[in-house]
């Protein structure tokens, strides 16, 4: 675990500079496979208006079938804006650390995977921004939909418009 959130913090150094917005949100999250809900914790770093680079935490609590942490990081890349909503594609590569993986039916269920998912999304322009994200799991062939809020520091009252890079915030 020490070691998954030790590469991703190295991995995200040389952005963190060069980045002009910083995001911290939470989402909720529903696995449709598992029938699990869960929780996140999420940071966004946008080194440009189209490119987003956000390190996560997840976690599902013991009350669901599968009890599970996820630390990842994600890229999401804005395909499109319409009015004041953005569309986004993501793909997210993490560490999972199963808990109660030795109550799985499942044969080969392990305590340490992989995670590598791929999905979309959609939000506002705005410095408050709801988003609902759908994704795919490929190594566990699982879809998740999450539901969540990102706040853009230093941007500001809550429901002002992002129109330029002026009305952003310079680190």
């Amino acid at each position: 675990m020490r070691g998954a959130i030790a590469v991703i913090i190295v991995l995200l150094i040389p952005f963190l500079g060069r980045s002009q917005n910083v995001g911290v949100g939470a989402d909720l999250a529903y696995n449709f496979q598992t029938t699990s809900a869960g929780i996140g914790l999420r940071a966004s770093i946008f080194p440009n208006h189209n490119l987003s680079i956000t390190p996560e935490i997840s976690y599902y609590p013991g009350f669901n079938p599968v009890n599970e942490y996820i630390v990842s990081v994600a890229l999401e890349d804005k395909l499109f804006k319409y009015k004041k909503y953005m569309f986004y594609i993501i793909g997210q590569i993490g560490f999972d650390n199963w808990i109660n993986f030795t109550q799985s039916p499942m044969p080969g269920a392990k305590e340490d995977n992989f995670v590598l998912e791929g999905g979309g999304g959609i939000t506002t322009n705005k410095c408050l921004r709801p988003f609902l994200e759908y994704r795919y799991n490929v190594v566990f062939r699982e879809t998740n939909l999450r539901l969540g809020l990102l706040y853009i520091i230093g941007c500001g009252g809550g429901a002002k418009t992002i129109r330029s890079a002026d009305d952003c915030p310079k680190f």
